[in-house]
């Protein structure tokens, strides 16, 4: 959860005076759109997002939702997951009915090419026009069908500066496999972004192009067991913040978040390269109100609505008008809003053919299930030893009650 303490303040500050006004006028909106024309019908949306990854309305954020619904009267039931994967198996199996999800890149591909996303009506999304060129028709959404940019960012690494030596980051990716930080390294609990970073450290792409890329990559995870002290996606929250934890890979903007709970938190790009994310919203097959969702999306592209989401959550805004709105810290800061030469270190996860990803799946699970001390073929032995001595001991039993007999 995002805690900023000059918010705070400033909401002790002006609380008798100034909350009634902002609670009255509400957030602004561009002119020109009918957000009531679904007042009075019943309407609640299902959203589906990412946890942690929507301004609240704590520390005196604005409260989006709220916001949404005053404006609307469309009730929004929402809810959270933590991996791509986690989303595509619930909406896979049926197991949920969403009218808004908030994929990322990779994954709006894929579920685009299965059927599984609604062609966007844009004439209801006119605020989308405001998305900059470069997170507009991307490979994973060529013609703009299934989904309006929501956040981006690049993956970096997240390091305890009391914990971990400066001169240690020269190792790149690599410092998350040193053994001097044995049990104080956290890793990723999702296939893409795990394979990801072993890629890189092996000098391949974060798009591996063929089964023995991603069979090095595996062997490589395994390598590392011996040094995660977890594998965490939001958990990672309160590891890091707690000093619970040395390293960890994370996503930029969660990663000032956490700067902003704990300062011995800082931030570092390893020289081998990143992944640069896209995540966007999109209304799943099936959705029962499109129009309405489709008047979410639009809402989410009010520039005070994204400005607040970009505030609190610390993701870079794909809206051309919200950056040079932003505080200074935010605007200039390199991770947040990157020069070219960083960009062109950085890579887009692209739809994998099925054949990888099912080699990806099958290695992830071998990964997780390895034991790194051994332990795992280790116990099978040992209980075949005891079978084999306690066979062998009712065998000299037998032997003697025979001898007895004879």
């Amino acid at each position: 959860m995002k805690r900023k303490w000059f918010a705070l303040l400033l909401c002790l500050a002006v609380a008798f005076s100034c909350a009634p006004i902002a609670a009255a006028e509400g957030v602004e909106v561009a002119p020109g759109y009918d957000y009531t024309r679904f007042q009075d019908q019943n309407v609640t949306l299902n959203v589906y997002n990412w946890g942690e990854y929507i301004s609240n309305g704590t520390d005196g954020s604005m409260d989006v939702i709220k916001e949404f619904e005053r404006l609307t009267g469309i009730r929004v039931n929402y809810t959270t997951y933590d991996t791509n994967e986690s989303l595509y198996a619930k909406l896979k199996s049926g197991g949920g009915s969403y009218d808004i999800i908030i994929p990322s890149d990779y994954m709006i591909g894929k579920m685009a090419a299965e059927g599984m996303l609604e062609e966007l009506d844009l004439s209801n999304i006119p605020n989308a026009a405001g998305i900059g060129e470069a997170y507009r028709s991307r490979p994973f959404d060529p013609e703009n069908k299934y989904s309006v940019a929501y956040t981006w960012g690049l993956v970096c690494l997240i390091y305890n500066t009391t914990m971990v030596s400066e001169g240690d980051l020269s190792q790149g990716w690599g410092i998350l496999w040193d053994e001097r930080y044995a049990g104080q390294v956290l890793m990723f609990n999702n296939s893409r972004d795990a394979f990801a970073v072993a890629g890189k450290l092996l000098g391949h792409s974060i798009n591996p192009h063929t089964t023995a890329e991603i069979d090095q990559a595996a062997e490589k995870l395994k390598e590392q067991k011996s040094v995660v002290q977890s594998y965490v996606m939001d958990e990672v929250f309160d590891k890091m913040s707690g000093g619970e934890a040395a390293l960890a890979p994370y996503y930029v903007g969660d990663g000032m978040t956490m700067m902003e709970d704990n300062p011995d938190l800082a931030l570092y790009l390893p020289p081998e390269g990143t992944n640069l994310y896209i995540d966007a919203m999109c209304i799943p097959k099936g959705s029962r109100n499109r129009e309405a969702a489709e008047m979410f999306i639009n809402f989410m592209c009010e520039t005070q609505v994204a400005l607040a989401n970009a505030e609190y959550i610390c993701y870079s805004s794909p809206l051309t008008d919200v950056p040079p709105l932003l505080s200074e810290e935010y605007r200039e800061n390199e991770l947040m809003y990157p020069p070219a030469d960083v960009i062109g270190r950085c890579e887009t996860m692209d739809v994998l053919p099925d054949e990888l990803n099912s080699a990806m799946d099958r290695a992830w699970s071998d990964v997780r299930s390895y034991d790194a001390t051994g332990g795992g073929w280790m116990m099978p032995v040992i209980m075949a030893v005891m079978l084999a001595l306690a066979i062998f001991g009712y065998w000299r039993k037998a032997m003697r009650r025979r001898k007895k007999q004879i």
